[in-house]
């Protein structure tokens, strides 16, 4: 069965996993590809569909899901290299040894820091393992599905729950 925009519009799980297996790995190798960088290009993928979901009143009938989802794709990549680069920017200018113009810097950090754990904690047990797992750790959902004896869609799905509820709680 062919799925559009406007069954998703209309809370279609099914028409959501459906346009979400047909595109994953295309939008992965699509973004992997402007971006030489996995982390970004997973991280991308999975906030396009986490946009999508969360914002599906907003998808056009007229227009094919394919050219929303790599529209989407294409605006947080586009935020997330923006964010990285400012990171970079800051960071190098630490690395090159200069002292830190201001101790609220470390200060910042480390309260920032401190939130995300705090958030952290508030999630259930096995979502806070997992996410530590992947996030934190590095492992793949395959080697965390293997470890934990679930399917790796139950990974993804409690990473991408994870990211939002996190996401959520520190804006």
């Amino acid at each position: 069965m062919r799925y559009t925009a406007q069954d998703i519009r209309l809370g279609n799980k099914d028409a959501f996993r459906m346009v979400y297996q047909l595109y994953h790995q295309k939008l992965y190798y699509f973004t992997l590809r402007h971006v030489q960088s996995a982390y970004v290009a997973e991280e991308t993928v999975q906030l396009t569909f986490i946009r999508m979901w969360e914002r599906r009143e907003s998808l056009s009938p007229e227009v094919s899901i394919s050219q929303q989802l790599f529209r989407i794709a294409k605006s947080i990549m586009i935020d997330l290299l923006r964010k990285e680069y400012v990171r970079d920017r800051h960071m190098g200018v630490f690395s090159e040894g200069q002292e830190r113009e201001s101790p609220a810097f470390d200060l910042e950090g480390k309260e920032e820091l401190e939130r995300v754990y705090f958030y952290l904690e508030h999630l259930s047990p096995v979502r806070r393992h997992v996410f530590r797992m992947s996030r934190l750790e590095g492992w793949t959902y395959q080697q965390i599905a293997e470890a934990l004896s679930i399917s790796p869609r139950t990974v993804e799905n409690h990473v991408l729950r994870a990211v939002s509820q996190l996401r959520k709680a520190l804006l």
